[in-house]
């Protein structure tokens, strides 16, 4: 199952800014910044990329909905893409 050009530019622009927000940790680190905030950012991050892998799965069920014998044959039937969203849950 290919993506669609603009979830991939969608997931591309998350993937950048989660970069930074991790670079951003590590200069918290560097710095001496207090635990507390340094969890806080890390779970931004964390949420961040949970909705990276949420974005994909939904483009995939989508895909899976709008063309389900495609799908399938592509080795994406119904059941998988769930089976990935519970990876994610």
């Amino acid at each position: 199952m290919e993506l669609a050009q603009d979830v991939i530019e969608d997931v591309r622009n998350r993937l950048h800014r989660i970069a930074g927000q991790l670079q951003g940790i590590e200069r918290m680190l560097d710095g001496g910044r207090e635990c507390r905030d340094v969890v806080t950012q890390v779970s931004a991050a964390t949420k961040a990329l949970e909705q990276v892998g949420f974005r994909i799965v939904a483009a995939g069920l989508a895909y899976c909905v709008e063309h389900p014998e495609e799908a399938a044959a592509d080795g994406y039937p119904i059941e998988e893409v769930q089976k990935m969203f519970m990876k994610l849950a």
